[in-house]
């Protein structure tokens, strides 16, 4: 707000130089300015109010609770690989450099294509329409994602790590509404100072950013003049698709391998509904707790042999499994 009103201020002082209603402007910079003053003492006045110090203790431990799944969200971003395959069409680009020597008269290449990245699959363009068209066929061909068992747990590890990420994001933004709703803080508040509401009740709000890993098929003309990229986002749907298609080429392949089940979306919300949305260490229920944070864990983890089947998984909650996990 006080930007904005810095900015009304410098425009109307602009004005007033080269217009004749100078003293019109002057006093409409007067009326911003003790506007401005009026505002900034009511704000003073409303976080050092008693009714705002007894909400502030009221909701202290939501707050609490809210900060720690925040922290909870940075954890699983930095300790989890994200990323499943990559592409061999510039792992040795670096060994070279490129420069262009065109005269000035020349027009120079508009379209460069990535060579240094292994997330980007140059291509002829009739490959990367194709890979438009069937997705996860290309995908796995091209970024060396095989339909083996090795692979396919790799690939649940990321699609569980970003689920749990989607789940914890989704329930951070339920608490902070949750919290905006319990404390209904007046509406000059919640418009011009939000982020000091926040700071000042003590919120600790993350970046509320998922690392999706992203691969790129690309097409650039010889001489730079035309492109063509698609791109695919390994979100949660995404992931889903390409687990189901690889156990069905295991199956194929091997008809005693693939027969467990997937960690898919529906899956996952298979496991919860079975074990009635409860953890099944603490037994803190949804109907307790309405915004509890539940997850589906591998009693024994796929990276020392467990599989996704329904003898190996359980309902947690947040706390119960970071605590597995840190053990």
């Amino acid at each position: 707000m006080r930007n904005l009103i810095i900015g009304l201020l410098a425009v109307m002082l602009t004005l007033s130089i080269i217009s004749y209603a100078w003293p019109l402007i002057l006093a409409l910079m007067i009326i911003a300015l003790v506007g401005l003053v009026i505002v900034l003492i009511m704000k003073n006045r409303y976080f050092s109010s008693d009714q705002f110090k007894e909400i502030k203790n009221e909701i202290a431990s939501v707050v609490s609770e809210h900060n720690e799944i925040s922290k909870y969200v940075d954890e699983i971003r930095g300790g989890r690989r994200f990323n499943i395959g990559k592409s061999t069409s510039g792992m040795h680009a670096h060994l070279a450099k490129s420069k262009n020597t065109s005269s000035w008269k020349y027009r120079r290449d508009r379209n460069v294509a990535d060579y240094g990245s292994e997330f980007v699959h140059n291509a002829g363009l009739q490959v990367v329409r194709n890979a438009q068209a069937d997705p996860i066929k290309y995908l796995m061909k091209y970024f060396d994602i095989p339909a083996t068992e090795e692979k396919l747990a790799e690939v649940e590890e990321v699609g569980e790590s970003i689920s749990r990420l989607e789940n914890a994001i989704a329930n951070l933004k339920k608490r902070e509404d949750a919290i905006a709703i319990t404390v209904s803080p007046p509406k000059y508040i919640r418009t011009f100072f939000l982020k000091e509401f926040q700071r000042q009740l003590g919120l600790s709000i993350p970046a509320l950013q998922i690392p999706y890993p992203q691969y790129k098929f690309q097409y650039v003309s010889a001489g730079g003049n035309s492109s063509q990229v698609t791109s695919i986002t390994l979100n949660g749907k995404t992931i889903d698709t390409l687990l189901e298609t690889m156990a069905e080429k295991i199956k194929f392949r091997q008809s005693a391998a693939g027969q467990r089940a997937l960690m898919t979306a529906s899956f996952r919300n298979h496991i919860k509904t079975r074990d009635n949305f409860t953890c099944q260490y603490c037994s803190l229920s949804v109907s307790q707790e309405p915004n509890l944070l539940l997850e589906v864990d591998h009693i024994q983890p796929l990276s020392k042999g467990g599989l996704s089947v329904e003898q190996n998984l359980q309902t947690l909650c947040w706390r119960c499994n970071r605590t597995k996990s840190n053990k």
